[in-house]
């Protein structure tokens, strides 16, 4: 077999691999706001598991850790509050508590090819944010 072919077949392997593993990080995190919907969010490292444990590929890490904040609804998402619920939000929408959940993943290589170091991130993650209140 040609070694330009074999080079090529292994990009594409690697690209495949790569898109898999950012899906699964992208459903670590969904995993873990889910488990926060269902059992609430007292349990901030049992989050962390269910991000771990939320998918079948391993090396994926609850990073940074689950993080429960109040903020302020925007056009393009929430402003942190920090812990402050009571003061209102500058737009008619009233503050709540939110939860965000990360992923992490390192991407691993099936061969050290130059080439894939600069198409692809050396880490994936993946997050997800929830309303609990």
């Amino acid at each position: 077999m040609s070694p330009l072919l074999v080079v090529l077949l292994t990009g594409i392997v690697e690209i495949g691999m790569a898109a898999f593993q950012a899906m699964q990080v992208q459903a670590a995190a969904e995993a873990g706001a889910v488990y926060a919907a269902k059992y609430g969010t007292s349990d901030l490292t049992a989050i962390g598991t269910a991000v771990t444990n939320g998918t079948g590929t391993s090396g994926i890490a609850a990073s940074p850790a689950p993080l429960l904040f109040c903020g302020c609804p925007t056009g393009t998402g929430v402003t942190s509050q920090g812990n402050d619920c009571a003061t209102p939000c500058a737009g008619p929408m009233a503050p709540g508590k939110y939860l965000t959940v990360s992923a992490t993943i390192t991407r691993t290589d099936l061969l050290p090819l130059p080439f894939i170091d600069l198409l692809l991130p050396a880490t994936f993650t993946g997050k997800s944010m929830l309303r609990t209140q």
